[in-house]
């Protein structure tokens, strides 16, 4: 689910049956980092994960959603 083109900055998406999660994608922005010990730009997406705990343990999408973000923080890992 997106809100990107609309400019929502988050949301929760709403599982539909016989869905199990689903992952809402905002507008991403640049904002400053502390970094080296100064601020850099940074490009930030944020991302809301919804899932169904009878299903999918949360352990589980906790480390989803981390793996998600390193990989989306560095584009050359989409492709290996």
């Amino acid at each position: 689910s997106s809100l990107g083109g609309i400019g929502g900055t988050a949301f929760t998406p709403i599982i539909n049956a016989p869905e199990v999660a689903i992952l809402g994608v905002s507008r991403s922005s640049m904002k400053p980092v502390w970094k080296d010990g100064e601020f850099v730009p940074r490009l930030m997406l944020p991302l809301s994960l919804s899932y169904d705990h009878r299903v999918i343990d949360g352990a589980s999408a906790a480390r989803f959603t981390t793996y998600l973000a390193l990989v989306l923080s560095d584009m050359r890992r989409l492709a290996l």
